[in-house]
């Protein structure tokens, strides 16, 4: 892998993440573990904040909308501590107002959930000139409609009656597509 390499040419591989999604972050923290960077993980904007304060980051991967505020300022304290800091900003709600946003704080790229590590590895070590490549298997639109189906039904607990009202969807109609397998 090319950007392993990149990151190997690094002194400072410290990341830090701020997701409020605890298995995604749990998730996360290991991929990037596991690709050479030393990882510090928080669930809140002021933890992320706190943990800037104390030490910032060469590195971040911030959530744009987490449960005690915006993750963009928790990218605007990263670029004030350490204007040489590349941080990315996930986000499941994406838009282009705030994607220039987040752009204009500081931020590098930013990517829609659910994110592969491979994609936030490159996006973190890219350099300027680079353009993102498009993925090699995109997924379809289908995967892309029942992924988010799955991630509304753990934020309800997995009660499927509040999933269903949530996403203005018939229970029933829930009920048959969380009973099917995963589209590819």
């Amino acid at each position: 892998m090319n950007a392993i390499a990149d990151l190997n040419e690094q002194t400072d591989r410290s990341l830090l993440i701020v997701e409020d999604d605890k298995p995604f972050l749990e998730r996360l923290s290991r991929a990037m573990e596991s690709r050479g960077f030393s990882v510090t993980s928080c669930d809140t904007v002021s933890d992320g904040l706190a943990q800037i304060g104390k030490s910032a980051p060469a590195f971040a991967v911030v959530d744009l909308r987490l449960g005690d505020g915006n993750g963009l300022d928790v990218v605007s304290a990263l670029k004030k501590k350490r204007p040489d800091a590349r941080a990315i900003v996930l986000t499941g709600y994406g838009n282009i107002a705030t994607a220039v946003t987040a752009v204009k704080m500081g931020a590098i790229d930013y990517l829609s959930k659910p994110a592969d590590a491979d994609d936030i590895v490159a996006a973190l070590l890219s350099t300027n000139t680079d353009k993102s490549e498009l993925p090699a298997n995109p997924m379809s639109a289908d995967r892309v409609r029942w992924e988010h189906i799955q991630r509304i039904y753990e934020m309800c607990n997995r009660n499927v009656s509040e999933t269903a009202r949530r996403l203005n969807m018939h229970r029933r109609t829930l009920q048959r597509i969380l009973a099917k397998r995963a589209p590819r």
